[in-house]
C-alpha cells in the first residue's frame, strides 16, 4: 500500500501555486476565455472546487456521494459543465474562498482516513493515494488552462511525476475508451524530468517505446496540447497509436486540442 502523504503534500503545493496565479486577478481576468471552449478562468477554478467537493463527499459520506453519482448518470453529457457553470456565476472572491476552503477540508479528510480505505468515485473505487493523485492531475491540468489563458509560462516541477505515473497507468484505459484492444506487451517509457532526472517505466528491451519530455507527456495525457507540438517520440506502431489517444482522465474520449504553430512554451527541452 503506497503512502498517500507525499502525494497529498504535493497536491497541497500544486493548489497553492495555482492560487498564487489567480488570487490577484481582476474581475475582467476571471472572465478571460481559456483553451477549453466555453470555459473562462472562473469556470476552471469552479470545476476544481466542484470536484474537490465531490471527493470530500466520497471521503466523508459515501451514501451522499452515491446520490451524486445518480445525478451524473441522469445527465452524463452536462453534469460536469453544470457544476462549473454554477461556480463560475459566483463573485470571484466568493469562488476563491469556496475553492480554498474545499481544498483544505479535502486535505484534512484524506489524511484522516485509515490505511486501506477505498473511496467511491464515478469509475472504480480508489485508494486515498489514487484519489490524491487524480486531484493533483486535475489541479495541474486546469491550472495549465488558466496559465495559457493569462499568457503565463509556469516553470514545471517534479510534482508532475504523479501525473506521469497516472498517464502511464491509464495506457490500457486509453485504448479501451476508443474500443481498441490494449496491447499485450509492456511499453518502455523514458522521460526527462524537469529537474534533470530520467524517469523510466517498463522493461529495458521492450519493442514499443516512448521517449521525450516528462512535462510534454503530462500535457499530452491531460490533452492540454497536440502531440505535433510536443517533444515526444514513439517507436513501434502500438506506442505511436497510444500517443494519439492517451487520456489520463475518466470519461469518454476527449476531443483533444488542435496543433499550434511553433513550439509550445516550456514544452521542449
Amino acid at each position: 500500500m503506497s503512502d498517500p502523504v507525499p502525494v497529498l503534500d504535493d497536491l497541497r503545493d500544486e493548489g497553492e501555486e495555482l492560487d498564487l496565479l489567480v488570487r490577484e486577478l481582476s474581475d475582467e481576468q476571471w472572465a478571460v476565455s481559456t483553451p477549453a471552449p466555453g470555459w473562462s478562468v472562473a469556470h476552471q477554478i469552479a470545476h476544481l472546487a466542484w470536484t474537490d467537493a465531490a471527493a470530500l463527499l466520497a471521503a466523508t459520506d459515501p451514501e451522499g456521494f452515491a446520490r451524486e453519482v445518480e445525478k451524473a448518470l441522469a445527465a452524463p453529457e452536462s453534469f460536469v459543465d453544470d457544476g462549473a457553470e454554477e461556480g463560475a456565476g459566483l463573485a470571484p472572491a466568493e469562488l476563491l474562498a469556496q475553492w480554498r476552503g474545499g481544498r483544505e477540508e479535502l486535505q484534512k479528510a484524506l489524511r484522516a482516513l485509515p490505511d486501506g480505505t477505498r473511496l467511491p468515485w464515478y469509475g472504480p473505487p480508489m485508494s486515498v493515494t489514487s484519489m490524491a493523485t487524480a486531484r493533483l492531475m486535475e489541479t495541474w491540468a486546469h491550472g495549465q488552462d488558466v496559465a495559457d489563458a493569462l499568457g503565463v509560462t509556469r516553470a514545471p516541477t517534479d510534482r508532475i511525476r504523479h501525473v506521469v505515473h497516472l498517464g502511464v497507468r491509464t495506457r490500457d484505459f486509453s485504448f479501451g475508451v476508443w474500443s481498441l484492444e490494449p496491447p499485450s506487451e509492456a511499453f518502455r517509457i523514458e522521460l526527462r524530468a524537469p529537474e534533470g532526472d530520467l524517469w523510466v517505466y517498463g522493461p529495458e528491451g521492450a519493442a514499443q517505446r516512448v521517449m521525450g519530455s516528462a512535462y510534454d507527456f503530462c500535457v499530452l495525457v491531460t490533452q492540454r496540447g497536440h502531440r505535433d507540438d510536443l517533444d515526444l517520440r514513439a517507436e513501434g506502431a502500438d506506442a505511436d497509436r497510444w500517443l494519439d489517444i492517451a487520456q489520463a482522465f475518466a470519461g469518454p474520449p476527449g476531443p483533444g486540442r488542435q496543433p499550434m504553430k511553433g513550439t509550445r512554451k516550456g514544452g521542449r527541452e
